[in-house]
């Protein structure tokens, strides 16, 4: 009944995955865990806001080169029109984004700049707590 086994995807669907009609100006990429610890990397629209057409690519694995080498299967037209993309501090996922979206802004996600700020208040409040008990002495 369905088409599966016609499926274009169908030969490397278990490796990569490409939606390149979902691509936007907008697009995030980070990695995830679907099941037992295996790692995939996943690229989306953001303009979606996760519904219908918000999944670019997914890649089995966060390896760089692995990765690149997908995403340049998108024509590179379409990778050109790519204004800006979020994505966490890993180098893995900076190299993704500069050498895939060339001509977008790469822009740290929120979540990770305050995780950074709070790790960093926390280190600065042990460091004062232990100055202040020494001076106690």
């Amino acid at each position: 009944m369905s088409d599966f086994k016609s499926w274009s995807q169908r030969n490397h669907a278990k490796k990569w995955l490409l939606f390149p009609q979902n691509i936007g100006k907008y697009l995030s990429i980070d990695e995830t865990s679907l099941s037992e610890g295996e790692l995939y990397t996943i690229l989306t629209n953001k303009a979606a806001k996760g519904k219908k057409g918000s999944i670019v690519a997914i890649v089995a694995g966060t390896k760089a080169e692995t990765v690149i080498d997908v995403l340049q299967k998108i024509h590179v037209n379409l990778r050109k029109k790519v204004r800006e993309i979020t994505l966490d501090m890993a180098a893995n996922m900076e190299l993704i984004a500069k050498r895939a979206f060339p001509n977008a802004t790469r822009v740290t996600d929120r979540f990770h700049v305050q995780k950074l700020a709070t790790e960093a208040l926390q280190e600065i409040r042990i460091k004062h707590r232990w100055e202040a008990l020494d001076a106690e002495k």
